[in-house]
């Protein structure tokens, strides 16, 4: 029996946007194990093709990592020995290297590791693949599991995916769900505008579900205060899948969600800070309108903190941006059901 390990251990959008090559991985083995660490796992239990998962959050990939510790480390090792892999793929972000990893992947003894590696992997890797910059995620991950040997099975093409309960929608349809929650400050929009655009969604007689973590209950109480049912802190992400499922459209920032209502066929309005490329990190494989200033001089840094005075690169974008925006992408889904390939519509902001 082929039994691959695939690893994907940063957050709940790495893990989604990895998902199209963990199934290409799972239509040539006979069983996959995916390594996921703890912001991913949630994802990770959603993902089609995956047989069981490993959680151990790696302190090379974590953005708040703890320190490197022995025992666990070599615990990792030890549980990676026993599952008697016959080989494993390390999936990374462009920024990000697979090599810590490898190296344990080696003491566990599995045979044959692949890897995206710009860094000479000595003896670490034996595929060691690069391909081009500018790839978006989800297609670079596609090329690690080819050149691994692993192609996507007849009719799979190549668009994010989960495994959903299937509960009903939280309000009669049609909805929009605004989420105005984000993994890091540079990326989001400022609160007061979510809830005018609430407000203004609902002056024109659409409903608005509002969601977010529980952390952000706070922040989904402000913003849904102008006409949105507030689910802030009431959903796992399953359930959360759900909710984006029934929706007309969704309202994020680039952060998870995103990613997750790409995986479920839902239109997304990104407001987009373009600290990482649009062209690497936007929603795929669904109907797009991408907001922000792509040209800002923030662009390409990485920050987590907005580095420019009054962040223009959201900050240009209104709610009555948004709110038109919305009206462009609305009835649209079930034309994007079928598509191949992402469909973006760039908005001037």
């Amino acid at each position: 029996m082929t039994h691959v390990l695939v690893a994907r251990q940063d957050s709940a959008g790495d893990v989604l946007v990895t998902g199209p090559a963990i199934r290409a991985v799972a239509a040539g083995a006979e069983r996959v194990t995916l390594l996921c660490g703890r912001r991913g796992r949630a994802a990770a239990e959603l993902l089609p093709g995956v047989d069981a998962l490993v959680q151990h959050t790696a302190p090379w990939i974590d953005p708040e990592p703890e320190p490197l510790r022995r025992a666990p480390t070599l615990e990792l090792v030890e549980e990676l020995a026993a599952l008697e892999l016959d080989e494993a793929i390390v999936f990374t972000s462009f920024h990000q290297s697979p090599l810590p990893l490898a190296l344990l992947l080696r003491l566990a003894g599995v045979p044959r590791v692949s890897a995206i590696s710009e860094d000479y992997p000595g003896s670490l890797l034996d595929v060691r693949h690069r391909p081009s910059d500018e790839l978006h995620e989800v297609e670079r991950a596609l090329s690690l599991a080819a050149a691994a040997g692993y192609e996507p099975p007849d009719g799979d093409e190549g668009r994010l995916a989960v495994d959903r309960p299937g509960a009903e929608p939280p309000v009669d349809e049609p909805y929009v769900v605004v989420h105005p929650g984000t993994s890091v400050p540079a990326r989001a929009w400022p609160p007061e505008r979510h809830a005018e655009l609430v407000a203004a969604l609902a002056g024109e007689g659409r409903r608005v579900v509002v969601t977010g973590a529980p952390e952000e209950r706070e922040l989904t109480d402000l913003v849904a205060a102008g006409g949105g049912l507030d689910l802030g802190g009431a959903t796992s992400l399953a359930d959360l899948a759900d909710v984006l499922a029934h929706a007309d459209a969704v309202v994020v920032g680039n952060t998870g969600p995103a990613h997750l209502a790409a995986a479920v066929g839902t239109p997304v309005v990104s407001l987009f800070a373009p600290t990482v490329p649009a062209g690497r990190w936007r929603p795929w494989g669904v109907p797009l309108e991408l907001l922000g200033d792509q040209d800002a001089p923030c662009a390409g840094t990485r920050a987590t903190v907005c580095p420019v005075p009054g962040h223009p690169c959201l900050c240009s974008v209104t709610p009555q941006d948004v709110v038109a925006a919305v009206e462009r992408l609305a009835g649209v889904r079930d034309a994007a059901i079928g598509q191949a390939r992402p469909s973006m519509v760039e908005a001037a902001s």
